[in-house]
């Protein structure tokens, strides 16, 4: 199954004592000392983080997914907005962080739905850039599913943004991918667009 990845997560990565040692030379080149109380337990914690925040590379979609699609004839459109995502920027290993929202059509098959916050974290926990995301989501899912279309969109608050750089704190990023009918079909894709927009439960 493709995934896009640029790691094997088959392969052996470094370990916690070569992370570790990262962070100790990290701290005495921004003049710190890591011996000092505070610093002391910051390379295992740092080895920690990054292990976490970085476990899609060991993850993969069948796991991810653990079965859960089902045959039905239903052709309606399924969408699971605001879903949270944390990402690190493979650029400056800032992270980025916001919402997600995942629509698609089925054509024969549908996900469970907690399964597709689940893709995205797949992805969103790797070295990333927002754009490359959004496009491995609705492409995993057009591939295990094979639907009418699906339809990503990804709102971002990027850390290399508002912490360095322009320094611009309200700039949100939105990227989106649409496959299939969102593509080709405006109606569709108006629809969701209008959904997207309107308040739960109003």
């Amino acid at each position: 199954m493709t995934e896009s990845r640029e790691h094997d997560a088959g392969s052996p990565g470094p370990s916690d004592d070569t992370l570790e040692e990262v962070a100790r030379k990290l701290l005495l080149e921004i003049g710190e000392d890591p011996r000092r109380d505070g610093l002391v337990r910051t390379p295992q914690r740092f080895a920690r983080a990054l292990r976490f925040l970085t476990s899609g590379y060991a993850q993969d979609v069948e796991t991810a997914l653990n079965g859960a699609i089902f045959d039905e004839k239903s052709d309606e459109m399924v969408i699971v907005r605001d879903i949270d995502f944390h990402s690190l920027c493979e650029h400056h290993l800032l992270p980025f962080y916001g919402k997600g929202h995942i629509a698609y059509i089925p054509n024969g098959k549908i996900i469970g739905l907690s399964k597709l916050p689940r893709l995205l974290d797949v992805f969103a926990r790797r070295l990333q850039v927002q754009e490359r995301l959004t496009q491995q989501v609705a492409a995993c899912i057009e591939e295990v599913t094979r639907p009418l279309g699906v339809a990503v969109v990804l709102e971002g608050i990027h850390l290399c943004m508002t912490m360095r750089g322009v320094e611009k704190q309200n700039a949100w990023a939105t990227t989106s991918a649409m496959l299939g009918v969102f593509r080709h079909d405006r109606g569709t894709r108006a629809e969701f667009m209008n959904l997207l927009n309107r308040k739960p439960w109003s």
